[in-house]
């Protein structure tokens, strides 16, 4: 009896899960919109950091430590953003089945997913305000492809 208990048990594991949810877990915390909020506040930390860097670097003999902390926190949101459009928005939120009813749409997601993780990793090289503001114009576009839960 019990082997058989442990055997089914075994097994279940092996079922295909068969959720519609897009979480990992589908757990119903979490909401598009609050992610895409955390997005637009990774995004002002790493605007800020750039401006920062910029005028501590005028003095980078007295301002070194400031420069170093500024750099190593843009650098983190910048990787939060980029962890953020991997691990939910193409993991969880991009559908294939997409492609079968809405390929435009589909393509359109694909993109700005790339395209906002190659941001912030140029984001990451430097404190150039070019790429500081497309990576905004890019977070700003979460909105409309992903902005209501589904």
């Amino acid at each position: 009896m019990n082997r058989s208990i442990l055997a089914l048990c075994a097994l279940s594991f092996l079922a295909p899960a068969t959720s519609s949810a897009h979480c990992q877990i589908p757990c119903g915390i979490y909401a598009d919109d609050n992610v895409i909020e955390k997005m637009h506040t990774d995004f002002e930390t790493i605007e800020k950091a750039s401006k920062q860097i910029i005028e501590l670097s005028k003095d980078p003999a007295k301002n070194a430590q400031q420069i170093i902390r500024w750099t190593t926190n843009k650098e983190s949101h910048a990787q939060a953003i980029q962890d953020t459009v991997s691990n939910y928005f193409l993991a969880q939120r991009l559908k294939l089945a997409e492609v079968e009813t809405n390929k435009e749409a589909y393509l359109a997601k694909l993109q700005l997913c790339h395209k906002t993780i190659v941001a912030a990793m140029k984001c990451k090289q430097g404190t150039d305000a070019t790429n500081v503001l497309a990576l905004h114009n890019l977070v700003d576009g979460f909105a409309k492809h992903f902005g209501e839960k589904k």
